[in-house]
Formats: C-alpha cells, sequence, structure tokens
C-alpha cells in the first residue's frame, strides 16, 4: 500500500514535468491536438530559440537579472543573520531565546500575508516600486531561515574556540568573523541554496513590490509577461516555462547534497 501511494505521489509530481519538458519542441497543433504525446519526427529546437531571440521577452536579461538579485540577497541576509545569530546562540539569557522565537515565528506565516502591510511600509518609506524595496523585503523573509540554520550550527561549535582567540586578543566581532563565521560553511551552503531558489522561483513579490509596469523583469514575472500576452501560443509558454524551470532544477540538484549536509549538521556534531 505504501509503495502505492508513493507511486501515485511521484506520478502526480512528473506528470507536469513531462507535459512542460515535451511540449517544448512541438508545434502548437501538435501540442492542442496530442499534449501528452510524443511526435519524434516533428520535434524541434526553434521554438527554444525563438524564445531566446524573442524581443518582447528577453529571458536572458530576466536571467542576469534574477541572478543579481539572488546574489544581492544572500549576501545581505549573511551579513545580518549570521552576526545576530551568534550573538543569540552565544547568549544565556531569557532575551536571546525569546529574539530567536520571534525570528522563528517568520517560519510559520506565509509571505503572501505580508503583501498588503509591506505595500504600506514601502509606500510610506517611498521604497515602493523600487530595486532597494524589493531587496529589503526579499532579505527579510530570508531571515528566519538563516537564524535557525545558523543558531543551530553555532550551537555545536564548542565555546572553547571563543576563549581561545579571546586569549590571542581577539574581540567578539574578530572572533566570529575569523573563527566561527569560517566553520559555518555546510549551514552558509545550505541557506544559500535555498535563498536562491526562492527569489528565482519567487512571483507574487517582484510582481507587486516592483510593479507590473517595470522594466526589471525576473524570470516568474517575464515568463507571466509572455504568457498574458501569448495566451493560446503554445509554442511561446512552454519554451519559456522550460527556460525558467530547468535552471533552479539544475541547480538543487547539484547541490542537494549541501541541503541535506547543512541541515543534519546540527544534529550530528556536539
Amino acid at each position: 500500500m505504501t509503495k502505492l501511494l508513493k507511486a501515485l505521489a511521484a506520478l502526480v509530481m512528473l506528470v507536469p514535468g513531462y507535459l512542460l519538458v515535451v511540449n517544448a519542441f512541438k508545434s502548437q497543433d501538435d501540442i492542442t491536438r496530442s499534449p501528452f504525446g510524443i511526435p519524434f519526427d516533428r520535434l524541434s529546437l526553434d521554438h527554444l530559440g525563438a524564445a531566446l531571440s524573442n524581443p518582447d521577452f528577453a529571458i536572458t536579461k530576466a536571467y542576469v537579472v534574477t541572478a543579481l538579485f539572488a546574489v544581492a540577497v544572500n549576501v545581505l541576509s549573511l551579513a545580518v543573520s549570521a552576526p545576530a545569530a551568534y550573538v543569540i546562540a552565544r547568549g544565556t539569557r531569557l532575551r536571546h531565546r525569546t529574539l530567536l522565537g520571534l525570528f522563528l515565528v517568520g517560519l510559520f506565516i506565509p509571505s503572501q500575508v505580508l503583501v498588503i502591510p509591506v505595500i504600506y511600509v514601502l509606500k510610506y518609506l517611498g521604497l515602493m516600486g523600487t530595486v532597494t524595496g524589493f531587496l529589503l523585503y526579499e532579505t527579510t523573509l530570508t531571515l528566519p531561515v538563516s537564524m535557525f540554520l545558523y543558531v543551530a550550527y553555532i550551537k555545536t561549535l564548542p565555546r572553547e574556540l571563543d576563549e581561545a582567540a579571546r586569549v590571542d586578543g581577539a574581540g567578539p566581532i574578530v572572533t566570529f568573523w575569523r573563527v566561527i563565521l569560517p566553520l559555518m560553511r555546510p549551514a552558509v551552503a545550505t541557506a544559500v541554496v535555498l535563498h536562491t531558489i526562492g527569489v528565482w522561483t519567487d512571483f507574487v513579490n517582484p510582481q507587486i513590490i516592483l510593479g507590473p509596469g517595470s522594466s526589471l523583469y525576473t524570470v516568474t514575472t517575464s515568463v507571466y509577461a509572455a504568457i498574458g500576452r501569448y495566451s493560446t501560443d503554445f509554442t511561446v509558454v512552454y519554451p519559456n516555462l522550460l527556460m525558467a524551470v530547468a535552471p533552479v532544477l539544475v541547480f538543487f540538484v547539484l547541490l542537494q547534497r549541501n541541503i541535506v549536509s547543512g541541515l543534519t549538521a546540527g544534529a550530528t556534531k556536539g
């Protein structure tokens, strides 16, 4: 029974992927007549090439913009959450546990619920519709996961490291950047992978915060723009969707070991 349920679950998840891959190489007629069929003699790469060179849908530019957003969010998240996690992990007072609890509450709040209050805050600060506002909000969304990973990992590092650095004349800041942070590589790698996937696949936040009229399209918002304009042209929709999904799938498969090792490091050390 368990194997049957697993097979059904796998089938449900694989069918959309199958349709996406197969229809990205088919003509409009083949897609509408037989979306599940594979006409081997009529499969073509022309649709992917047309999607790459389409002036109305700059997928290459969307790749670059989204990748830059992901890098910026990861840098900001690490700069904010790692030092804070060090203070909380090494702290022994109630306020440290309370602060950690406040961060972890964010794990249970869907980001879509926060959109409306965030819009009011960004409008008040004059950051609505700006890259700065978008990056600040995306960075904020990463903090609960980062704090969870970093605090758990730092707690597994012996306090003798801090004491040895203190004996050598290093203060808390130097101890963190030169001793603790280099040892946090598994947790940092896990956070980077999760945050990058989150930024790459995010649709609601860039669509609303950057605005539908923005000249900066992420991968998801630019695909949406293409679907809105070519709603019946499946030879545009499927290739664009495939090119939007493929990089993040490859990225996840290549780095999934980092995710597992980072998530289990805190449980296996000590």
